[in-house]
């Protein structure tokens, strides 16, 4: 099958962040039926690693890239690729952080780590699942990263891999509204990302999407072991648009706040 790249994704990212595994199983144990509307991945504009770079093996599986975004505050450009042929084969969004807009120690401790392994590790073809590739993080660097830039801080940890995985609700029966998802999601104890309001875009926009905060999870730093956010689960309605269709692309303004859901916390 040509889009068991979704499942090793799936299954990496279910490993390190078991919740998403427990958020799917409870809607299917409702009867409910999982599709994944979209997974998105985060990079750096290096040309050895940017958004070109991530795409390629998805454009290799027939993807096609579909629309560009620009985040201003968050310094970052990003596409998103549709499958044409493929009936529910998932969006695939990948954005990447565009150094040169940022301070030039930022710069500096990006490179550092960037520079720390050979380019043979950024032509991996598999690489979209590698995740970190450059060994153990500076707990220092992460922290001063995210001064600038949390996503930056994120990505200098975690490296390539699904940032999150989305339950469609277009495909779901009893949960068939996002206020009914939420109310699910929270009477089962887990944290919605509240930035901006639960709830991110309007119908009128075509497109409402909300999140779970990133599961904490422990990591080895060369300073010792902190708790840091990973990966979230995000849930997606799209409404039809002016043609009738249902909508298929992303709204910059939800993406930007749908961001803040793997911002540092203390829990």
């Amino acid at each position: 099958m040509q889009l068991d790249v979704f499942n090793t994704l799936w299954k990496n990212y279910t490993l390190q962040n078991p919740s998403a595994q427990a958020v799917h199983d409870l809607f299917t144990q409702e009867g409910e039926q999982v599709i994944n509307d979209h997974i998105a991945f985060r990079t750096f504009d290096d040309p050895r690693m940017n958004i070109a770079v991530l795409s390629k093996k998805f454009i290799k599986l027939g993807y096609v890239p579909k629309g560009e975004y620009k985040f201003e505050d968050k310094h970052l450009n990003a596409i998103h690729l549709e499958h044409p042929t493929i009936e529910n084969a998932p969006r695939v969004f990948i954005s990447e952080l565009i150094l040169s807009e940022f301070s030039e120690e930022f710069q500096k401790t990006v490179k550092r780590r960037l520079n720390s392994v050979g380019n043979a590790y950024y032509a991996d073809p598999d690489l979209i699942y590698k995740g970190s590739v450059w060994g153990k993080p500076s707990y220092a660097d992460y922290q001063f990263l995210r001064k600038e830039s949390e996503y930056a801080a994120w990505l200098y940890i975690h490296g390539f891999r699904a940032n999150h995985f989305t339950v469609s609700i277009n495909a779901l029966k009893r949960y068939n509204t996002i206020e009914k998802v939420n109310q699910f999601i929270k009477d089962k104890g887990y944290e919605m990302n509240t930035t901006g309001g639960e709830i991110k875009g309007t119908p009128e926009k075509f497109l409402q999407q909300s999140s779970t905060l990133a599961e904490m999870i422990e990591m080895e730093f060369e300073e010792g072991i902190y708790e840091v956010p990973a990966c979230f689960y995000e849930f997606a309605i799209r409404y039809p648009d002016e043609s009738g269709q249902l909508f298929s692309g992303f709204i910059a303004a939800n993406a930007n706040k749908i961001f803040d859901s793997t911002n540092f916390r203390t829990v």
